[in-house]
C-alpha cells in the first residue's frame, strides 16, 4: 500500500512533508478543509507513511455495506445522541489506547465558516496529548503534518501560532476556508 499511495500522490502531483509525532498519542488538526478529494488526500498520505490516524464520523455513516470499509479506513463512530459528547466519547478512545491518533477538521465542515469549533482543543487539553498541524495546500500540491504543538491553554496565544502557521496554505476552495477563531463565548 505504502508503495502504491507513494506513486499515486507522485503521479497526481503532490507531495508529501511529514514530521512524526512525538509520542503515541496525539490530535492532528487538518485545515483548511474546503473539498471532498482532502479525504481521499489524506487517507494516500497515511498510508505513504504507514500512519493509524484514526477520525471521528457521526454513528449513522458507518452503516452496512460501508462499515467495515470505513472502519478498516480508520473510522471512529460517534454518537452524537450520547450525553457524553464526541470528546468524552474519543477521550474514552485515548484512554482504551496504548497508541491513538485522531485526525480532526477544526472547522467541523466543508462549507464556510467564521470560526472553528473548538473540540480538538479541548480533546487535546483534556487528555494531555500534543497536536499536529496538519494540512493540505493546493497551491504548492503539499500535503503533510510537519510541526507538533504543546497548547498553552491561552487561546488567543495558541490562535495566533495556528494563524501565523496557516497563513500561507491554500485550500482547494479557499473562499471557504473557517476563519481561525473561536466562537465568542
Amino acid at each position: 500500500m505504502r508503495w502504491l499511495a507513494s506513486l499515486v500522490l507522485r503521479l497526481a502531483g503532490w507531495r508529501s512533508v511529514y514530521a512524526p509525532p512525538p509520542g503515541p498519542k496525539s490530535v492532528i488538526m487538518v485545515y483548511p478543509h474546503t473539498s471532498n478529494w482532502d479525504f481521499p488526500l489524506g487517507v494516500l498520505f497515511s498510508s505513504r507513511h504507514r500512519l493509524n490516524i484514526k477520525w471521528a464520523g457521526k454513528d449513522t455513516l458507518f452503516r452496512w455495506p460501508l462499515r467495515r470499509f470505513l472502519l478498516w479506513l480508520g473510522g471512529v463512530p460517534i454518537n452524537r445522541r450520547e450525553r457524553t459528547g464526541m470528546i468524552g466519547q474519543l477521550a474514552d478512545a485515548f484512554a482504551q489506547n496504548e497508541s491513538f491518533h485522531i485526525c480532526i477538521t477544526p472547522e467541523g465542515t466543508r462549507a464556510k465558516t467564521d470560526h472553528w469549533k473548538t473540540g480538538f482543543y479541548r480533546l487535546a487539553q483534556q487528555v494531555g496529548v500534543p497536536v499536529g498541524l496538519a494540512f493540505i495546500d493546493y497551491g504548492s500540491k503539499r500535503i503533510g503534518v510537519d510541526r507538533w504543538v504543546t497548547l498553552s491553554g491561552n487561546e488567543d496565544a495558541d490562535l495566533q501560532v495556528f494563524r501565523e502557521y496557516y497563513a500561507d496554505k491554500i485550500a482547494h476552495y479557499p473562499e471557504k476556508a473557517g476563519d481561525i477563531r473561536f466562537k465568542a463565548r
